[in-house]
């Protein structure tokens, strides 16, 4: 499985030519040009994981593609995009979609601040092998061989990230939800996760937009 990280918060993952999107949110490029994309999973309804402006630019070219989801997401898209068949996800589901397996763990966002209500959240686990747990510290039930791990948001501290590496103990990691760092603040993020990730014998990957990894 090739994984590659777009900015801030969005993956596409790739197996055999077909192609699974994560998070098409507004802080990504334009997903212009996007081919043989099977499914897109959406975490969460924050405009930064949800864009109703990627979404199009991706069933332009994948009219059959398939979107999973969460309720309030779904519920969203009936109003903006009717045409979109959405399938809603919750803590324990698991599809088959074309060569990707996706299971899904947790219910809820991390909170922000007590003001500001919370959103349902789905992290995903696809194929066994790749967790991203969109904008949560949700811990999955079984070893993880590569975490897309948050590093910045106004719901995260840098302390919690390391409760959530110390949790998982994952074999590699990378940073991904990070567009709002500079690249002084991603240098200081990356040395944290990078140090607790090694001290339980795994590795760390700092992905640039665009730039891939392999399972």
């Amino acid at each position: 499985m090739k994984v590659t990280k777009l900015e801030h918060a969005c993956l596409i993952l790739e197996i055999e030519a077909k192609k699974l999107v994560i998070d098409p949110g507004f802080y990504s490029a334009p997903l212009t040009n996007l081919d043989d994309v099977a499914a897109v999973v959406v975490t969460h309804v924050h405009d930064d994981h949800c864009s109703e402006d990627q979404l199009d630019l991706i069933f332009e070219s994948n009219p059959v593609a398939e979107i999973f989801a969460t309720g309030e997401v779904r519920e969203r898209l009936a109003k903006s995009r009717p045409q979109l068949k959405v399938h809603e996800i919750h803590h324990g589901d698991y599809f088959e979609v074309g060569p990707f397996n996706l299971e899904f763990f947790g219910e809820m966002h991390q909170e922000i601040h007590r003001s500001i209500p919370l959103v349902q959240n789905c992290g995903v686990m696809v194929n066994d092998e790749l967790y991203y747990p969109g904008d949560s510290y949700t811990k999955p039930d079984r070893t993880v061989a590569l975490l897309a791990v948050p590093t910045s948001a106004p719901w995260l501290k840098i302390g919690d990230v390391i409760d959530f590496i110390e949790e998982v103990k994952p074999q590699r990691a990378f940073a991904t939800h990070n567009s709002l760092l500079s690249e002084t603040g991603n240098q200081l993020a990356n040395s944290r996760v990078k140090s607790f990730v090694e001290k339980h014998g795994g590795t760390f990957e700092y992905l640039l937009p665009g730039q891939s990894t392999n399972l």
